[in-house]
């Protein structure tokens, strides 16, 4: 990784650990101690293992969406692909910031840059998609206990709605105009040239031809998804629906070894929530943000005694354990790309 991507590393690790250290402090108690002491690991070592095979069934789906177009690419490939976007999701602003390197991975495996962009766009649209159906069927569940959860929380989730619309119907607008999506990109292009001291005029004009190659590459993968890819579009929503239950069910697994209830529908809710959260560009990889949303979100109906322990094991799982494959995977494509040069 360069320099700067380690600075910021640093500072998501330190500033999820600090967080964690308050959150800790503010909620032990005696009653902590009863609940430790009763403390399953199987509950834990299950709860990381279903974590794993979640972000298998990402692997799958990127490798089945990628087939719908035409490639073959290999399924530990787009393992290494997840792994990696992991560790640049936990640096980055939120953590939608592991997208470039997905498309980068898929590239690498042989797939056009368009074509890749568009299984990486695809993911999230089904992501998107998923995600309000778990919404709206939990939110139908919880009845009039999710009404009591009060209007903020009620608010985030319709404002998510709002935001997901918009994101597809942008998508289809510039899916049935090609030409405005290669006006906004030679834009910037000419923009970040004039920023340049030197400027190469056969470079930009290569540059810009390509661009026009890539986006009508992606306007095909998305017409393809639509039309001969719809077998994998139904295994890919298949396997969306099956990667987020697990990784929502996770944290109901780490309660239950706590000796909690496990509060499914709850959880799926809260878990919701947060991913929210997460979203918004505050903190490198959104952490502090997950710590408070998490503890502020599962107080409501976990007993507090308890909250500050599940939120450390829930992040050890969800954050500093991706951080660990994905620099196990981005150290393999570093000396991958060495060799290359």
């Amino acid at each position: 990784m360069k320099r700067s991507q380690w600075k910021w590393l640093a500072v998501s690790l330190g500033f999820s650990t600090v967080v964690l250290v308050l959150v800790l402090y503010f909620t032990f108690d005696e009653r902590t101690l009863t609940y430790l002491s009763s403390l399953n690991p199987w509950y834990l070592a299950v709860a990381l293992l279903a974590h794993i095979v979640a972000l298998g069934i990402w692997a799958l789906r990127m490798k089945v969406l990628s087939r719908s177009l035409g490639y073959r690419v290999g399924l530990w490939g787009c393992v290494n692909a997840v792994f990696a976007n992991l560790l640049i999701a936990g640096i980055t602003p939120s953590q939608a910031g592991g997208e470039p390197v997905r498309v980068h991975e898929l590239y690498r495996s042989g797939v056009k840059l368009g074509d890749a962009t568009a299984v990486v766009i695809m993911e999230r649209i089904l992501d998107a998609i998923v995600l309000v159906a778990i919404s709206i069927i939990s939110m139908l569940l919880l009845g009039q206990q999710w009404r009591d959860i009060g209007s903020g929380q009620s608010g985030l989730i319709y404002g998510s709605w709002v935001v997901i619309a918009s994101f597809v119907l942008l998508l289809l607008y510039l899916f049935k105009n090609p030409h405005v999506l290669k006006g906004w990109l030679k834009k910037i292009s000419l923009w970040l040239d004039r920023r340049k001291r030197k400027r190469n005029a056969e470079k930009l004009s290569t540059f810009l031809a390509r661009i026009d190659s890539e986006v009508d590459n992606f306007h095909e993968s998305l017409g393809m998804f639509v039309s001969r890819g719809k077998v994998g579009l139904i295994v890919g929503m298949g396997c969306t629906a099956l990667f987020w239950i697990i990784e929502f069910v996770i944290a109901s697994v780490i309660l239950m070894g706590l000796g909690e209830e496990p509060f499914f529908v709850e959880s799926f809710i809260a878990q919701i929530l947060i991913a929210l959260l997460m979203m918004i560009p505050l903190t490198p990889g959104g952490s502090g943000v997950a710590e408070v949303s998490a503890t502020s979100i599962y107080g409501i109906f976990v007993d507090s005694a308890i909250v500050g322990v599940f939120v450390l094991l829930w992040r050890m799982i969800f954050y500093y354990f991706n951080i660990f494959v994905g620099l196990v995977a981005s150290i393999g494509i570093l000396k991958r790309e060495v060799k290359r040069l």
